[in-house]
């Protein structure tokens, strides 16, 4: 059986349009760490559990080890105290001069608490700190019903919609 699924696709192309989302800066950490596969596989896979993230599922190590080792590849781990959040990857292209936000998530306890929205400005931050042309993202409707809106409210802009249909595994 298929499933419908809308995938959006949403850009940011000047920094001063971001609408920044403020928390307790004291509470949530958000840094950049040194490659580890565990942990972008760790967090891939908690994330997307309820998301139907499974293209990476199947990966090896070596080519888990391969994509994180990628030079245009940053990832970023969100952090209460000691507690892992979330993460974000960030994926910059120099040629397009533009980064693709190309993994985004919370933990599910930590989902609801306003932290998406802080990461996300961080994250469109710490891409623009690139000097880039703009960052973008897709989303779809399996992700966070949350997902769209809080790209939407971050002062994302869709540039592109499309329906696709996915095998209901």
């Amino acid at each position: 059986m298929m499933i419908p699924v809308q995938r959006n696709f949403l850009e940011l192309k000047d920094l001063k349009n971001l609408k920044t989302n403020s928390i307790d800066k004291n509470k949530y950490i958000i840094k950049k760490i040194k490659p580890d596969f565990q942990l972008n596989k760790f967090f891939y896979k908690q994330v997307g559990k309820n998301h139907r993230w499974i293209d990476r599922l199947t990966w090896s190590d070596e080519k888990w080890i391969n994509y994180i080792s990628n030079k245009n590849l940053e990832t970023y781990i969100i952090s209460e105290s000691c507690d892992l959040a979330g993460f974000f990857e960030l994926l910059h292209n120099p040629e397009l001069e533009e980064t693709e936000i190309s993994y985004f998530g919370l933990l599910e306890e930590y989902i609801g608490k306003g932290i998406g929205g802080y990461a996300l400005s961080i994250a469109i931050k710490k891409s623009f700190e690139r000097n880039i042309r703009r960052v973008w993202l897709h989303t779809c409707t399996l992700d966070h019903p949350n997902a769209l809106k809080n790209y939407i409210a971050r002062g994302m802009t869709v540039f592109k919609k499309e329906k696709i249909n996915i095998l209901d595994s």
